[in-house]
């Protein structure tokens, strides 16, 4: 999944795609690069963002999502606000990636009408909240049984469970302790047989636990992290670096396929 922010103020390329032309451009390089969805998204939630209204949200991605589904790339929306969804759903968007996990009480009927995918993430607090010493007594545990009832919810809304992923929400509420530990036991949350999405691309825990380093600079440290959260079990990365984020995840998941079959050549 590669990332495209139509925003001003995300934490990695704020302002860099916020024209639609510069927007599309980025998704078409990234599905030519081998991204298997382009993950649109008009709001940051990076932590102590301020939220977009919904209209500004909409006139930000929409444009951006058509044009990209309309020269056959595989879309996803990135929102948490099923009015948004609905206007890309209706651009060609075939993903919502919501990261408050429907929190939104019209988005689960909404997908299930739509009969498209969804992602659900975990996230503690709000983007302006959700950096203030987030606790937990057990965080694997608790964000497992969290995403668990929420892909239940779907469920019982009428999605169909091949059609959910889960998401752990590096960075979403969490410290770097606890950033570590989701990464590094990522087969608890594949075990419960939804797809697991990783999306710890050049993060702020790359920086507290290794030091202050340009955003392009984090991406070996990215496709390291997710390297290991595939041969824990992950289905899918998020990526600002498609290239090397690809050629990492292709590379360690044949050694995973390999090992599963025990072949020796």
């Amino acid at each position: 999944m590669g990332i495209v922010n139509v925003t001003p103020d995300s934490f990695s390329d704020g302002g860099r795609f916020l024209a639609h032309d510069a927007a599309i451009a980025h998704g078409l390089a990234m599905a030519e690069a081998g991204a298997d969805l382009v993950d649109v998204g008009g709001e940051s939630t990076r932590p102590g963002a301020a939220g977009v209204d919904a209209d500004a949200e909409i006139d930000r991605v929409v444009p951006v999502v058509k044009a990209l589904a309309d020269r056959g790339a595989l879309v996803s929306i990135d929102t948490s606000k099923a009015v948004v969804a609905a206007a890309a759903i209706e651009a060609g968007a075939v993903v919502v990636n919501d990261v408050t996990a429907l929190g939104d009480p019209g988005m689960a009927g909404l997908v299930a009408d739509a009969g498209v995918g969804l992602v659900l993430m975990h996230m503690k607090g709000t983007p302006r909240t959700m950096q203030i010493d987030p606790q937990y007594d057990d965080v694997v545990a608790e964000v497992r049984d969290f995403l668990v009832e929420r892909a239940a919810l779907a469920e019982s809304a009428g999605i169909a469970r091949d059609a959910v992923c889960i998401d752990p929400g590096i960075g979403f509420g969490k410290n770097l302790d606890h950033n570590l530990a989701l990464l590094a036991q990522i087969q608890v949350l594949a075990a419960t047989g939804y797809p697991v999405l990783v999306g710890a691309s050049r993060k702020s825990w790359i920086t507290h636990l290794l030091g202050d380093m340009d955003q392009s600079d984090r991406d070996l440290v990215t496709t390291t992290a997710h390297a290991l959260a595939i041969a824990g079990g992950a289905a899918a990365v998020r990526v600002h670096d498609v290239v090397a984020g690809l050629r990492s995840a292709r590379t360690v998941d044949a050694m995973v396929r390999w090992s599963a079959k025990g072949l020796v050549r």
